[in-house]
């Protein structure tokens, strides 16, 4: 016998339309000075404003895909999409660790080289696309940071976007240093930098976007005190198969074999039961879905192969 808590927790249309406004402004301004920066990297010669130019395509290129997401993961379950599409939010953050990799692989190669091998770059216009370009993600992290981000979706393009920030502040600083002192490694130097700050959170990603789709347990939630509160309901003699899982962020399933007195069954009193159990799931820990199989304890030797 099953029994299914409130179903899973949805955004609301309007939330997510919000959400998806809001991604698209910031793509839109950040395409647009792309095209600049773009320019100016190869007019300056400059491999930090180029780098900076490299993460921001990763960054419209995850903007795009996250604004796609949000749109698929509003989609209704059907067919053999039981839980619908809303995993699509967390492939997209997966993906947006990936190219933060490959990314930063890229400019540490080129930064390394240039550190041994410097070349001329025109600190004047470094500084000044730098500070340009660091009032422009300024206002995007504004716009991305009334979004939800408890999403790891909307969260991994928020921190490409601040890493962006935080790049360009280094960047403007190497194109002080390389005008005050004509020292021209500052650029390769910042460019390190930038890519520091990618690893670190392309990390993040992976490890979050990962242990959603490996689906472990989040860490939230400590099974072991789920088993204990279960085990407290009347009649529970055992607890048996717990899993725990996100189906996407904010989104917990649980499910368990409940092994409850023969004479239960006989008299009716299982619906009773799965009261008590969804009620302690609800009061005690933060699940959206759950599912309860009750079973006599003879029903085990039926479960060869299941998890204890």
């Amino acid at each position: 016998m099953t029994d299914e808590s409130r179903g899973p927790a949805h955004a609301s249309p309007a939330a997510t339309g919000r959400d998806v406004r809001y991604l698209m402004w910031a793509l839109g301004l950040i395409a647009t000075f792309l095209v600049v920066e773009v320019i100016a990297a190869i007019v300056g010669r400059s491999l930090a404003l180029l780098a900076d130019a490299g993460h921001m395509l990763t960054d419209v290129a995850a903007l795009g895909m996250s604004a796609w997401a949000v749109r698929l993961a509003r989609r209704p379950s059907q067919g053999r999409w039981t839980f619908g599409l809303q995993r699509a939010e967390i492939l997209s953050a997966a993906v947006n660790g990936v190219t933060l990799v490959a990314i930063a692989l890229l400019i540490a190669v080129e930064a390394v080289q240039r550190l041994v091998t410097p070349h001329h770059v025109r600190g004047d216009l470094v500084l000044a696309v730098a500070i340009v370009g660091a009032i422009v993600n300024l206002i995007v992290t504004w716009v991305l940071a009334k979004a939800d981000r408890t999403s790891l979706n909307i969260r991994g393009a928020y921190l490409h976007i601040l890493i962006d920030l935080l790049a360009f502040i280094a960047t403007a600083i190497a194109g002080l240093i390389i005008v005050l002192t004509k020292w021209e490694r500052a650029d390769a130097v910042a460019s390190l930098f930038v890519v520091a700050l990618m690893v670190r959170t392309a990390w993040g990603l992976l490890r979050d976007a990962g242990t959603i789709l490996l689906q472990a347990s989040p860490d939230s939630l400590d099974l072991n005190h789920v088993r204990t509160h279960l085990s407290e309901v009347d009649h529970v003699l055992d607890i048996h198969d717990l899993h725990a899982w996100t189906v996407t962020s904010g989104q917990t399933t649980l499910s368990a074999h409940v092994v409850v007195e023969d004479h239960c069954f006989d008299s009716g009193h299982a619906p009773q039961i799965l009261d008590a159990l969804q009620s302690c799931v609800s009061e005690h820990f933060d699940v959206e879905h759950a599912t309860f199989q009750l079973e006599p304890a003879t029903h085990v030797s039926h479960e060869e192969g299941l998890h204890p």
